[in-house]
């Protein structure tokens, strides 16, 4: 088991399925399990492009809340 940390969040989760996990590899985690060691600058990239969606879907329900409020 591991602690890993996603932008602050951490959370538990298991390395049975990778060869030989070191601290401070970057991982992909699917249902509480460590499934692919990534390069560093592949896993900011993803995190950047989900940082983005999540903006932007905030961004889409203020706009709803704002529309639903005006009428």
């Amino acid at each position: 088991m591991a602690v890993i940390d996603v932008d602050g969040v951490r959370r538990e989760a298991s390395l049975l399925l990778l060869e030989d996990p070191q601290v401070g590899d970057w991982v992909i985690i699917h249902a509480g399990f460590a499934i692919q060691k990534i390069d560093e600058s592949v896993a900011e990239e993803s995190l950047a492009i989900l940082r983005a969606t999540a903006a932007a879907v905030e961004e889409a329900r203020e706009k709803q809340r704002d529309d639903a409020s005006k009428t």
